[in-house]
């Protein structure tokens, strides 16, 4: 506790001479929030293109019914957000209420110009939120530097290591969160079952189904550990998200936290299944958040972003594979939601990118460059700090 302290402490102190003159007031108590889906999460099974005939035609076993496709009170339909749009159904009673209440707002065509559709170039791009015509400097992240421009920053990040986000010129604290959650069946179930089938013509196809089983589960939790960078999965983040919000609320402002599983390629489900259950995890976690930060809510933005989509059709494992254009999600006490904001275009064959993906509209580092601007009355020197070249765009989120 005494080192936490000493690096808060550290991490608050004003920068040295020369960059006083950068420094900025933040907007009253204004505390922001990054939450980071690595493995590329899918945009399109979250935010529902229910006006579109295509996504149907290109999803037949993957795709979120229309709302009112099934009755009024059918669970498994998209909820109703405007007349192009719907929201996971996993998300009913966690985030469609704040979305209702105006708290919530959706970025749809967002994302980076990158398309390497790499995991880790794509992720390390975003965090660092420099040009990508330029040389990488890995120890400058851009939530770094806009706690170098705001006054009083108090940063923290809610991960295992630093992230690249807030690596650089200030101290910055880390707490580990961690959650493991159990396998559906434990060796003592497996053992069970097989002992039921012993001495039977099945019992060498049980026991081999399960080795089966096993080695494909670890196969592909590799990967996605891979691709998550050992963050903290979607069911983990549930578990801390009401310390993350009590954190916050007692004095840091500005904070990061990843989350991983988002790499569905293989059987990702629909309304139920893989992805559901991890936006339902997600969609709780941020609702507690929410709750445990009380009054200090009004002055709270979340973000939560992604590196990239996911591809709009779906492939032959049921599932989707490593896209460009997502959706981003924009919540707190303070936002102007309620809405799907952002350049759009229609969701059809003909606007693809390069004939699989969403394209990029709304550039992160713009969208993200008006968000902070409003939040943190930064002034264009200041936001050029953090965004070098960058024009912001303000789409009156806050």
């Amino acid at each position: 506790m005494q080192r936490r302290q000493l690096l808060h402490t550290l991490g608050t102190l004003p920068l040295a001479a020369g960059a006083g003159a950068l420094l900025a007031a933040p907007a009253a108590s204004a505390r922001l929030l990054i939450v980071f889906l690595r493995g590329a999460y899918d945009g399109c099974n979250l935010l529902v293109p229910t006006g579109s005939s295509f996504y149907y035609e290109s999803r037949p076993d993957i795709a979120i019914a229309k709302p009112g496709a099934g009755g009024e009170a059918d669970p498994l339909a998209a909820l109703p957000l405007d007349a192009q749009w719907g929201l996971h159904p996993a998300l009913k009673n966690s985030l469609w209420p704040m979305f209702q209440k105006r708290e919530l707002a959706f970025v749809a065509f967002a994302g980076t110009d990158d398309t390497s559709r790499s995991h880790f170039e794509t992720q390390d791009g975003i965090e660092l939120g420099q040009p990508l015509d330029g040389r990488r400097n890995y120890r400058s992240g851009f939530l770094s530097r806009l706690a170098e421009v705001v006054n009083g920053a108090a940063p923290m990040a809610f991960t295992d290591q630093l992230p690249l986000s807030l690596q650089g010129r200030l101290q910055v604290p880390n707490m580990a969160l961690r959650a493991i959650g159990k396998p559906a069946l434990d060796a003592r179930q497996r053992q069970l079952i097989a002992d039921m089938y012993d001495d039977t013509p099945l019992a060498a196809p049980v026991q081999e189904g399960f080795a089966v089983r096993a080695n494909v589960a670890r196969q592909l939790a590799d990967e996605m550990d891979a691709a998550g960078r050992n963050a903290l999965t979607a069911r983990g983040f549930g578990a801390e998200a009401r310390r993350i919000g009590r954190l916050m609320a007692s004095g840091y402002n500005l904070g990061f936290v990843d989350v991983g599983g988002w790499d569905t390629h293989v059987n990702q489900g629909g309304a139920q299944g893989n992805l559901a259950t991890r936006l339902g995890d997600l969609g709780q976690g941020l609702a507690q958040l929410a709750e445990a930060m009380g009054p200090a809510w009004r002055d709270t933005t979340v973000v939560v972003l992604s590196e990239f989509g996911r591809t709009f059709r779906q492939n032959g494992n049921r599932g989707t594979d490593h896209g460009h254009g997502t959706v981003y999600w924009v919540l707190g006490g303070g936002v102007r939601g309620g809405r799907v904001v952002g350049e759009q275009v229609p969701v059809d064959a003909a606007h693809l990118f390069q004939n699989r993906d969403y394209p990029v509209l709304n550039e992160y580092r713009a969208v993200l460059g008006g968000l902070f601007a409003r939040q943190f009355g930064l002034r264009p020197a200041q936001l050029a700090k953090v965004f070098e070249g960058v024009t912001p765009r303000d789409l009156g989120l806050v």
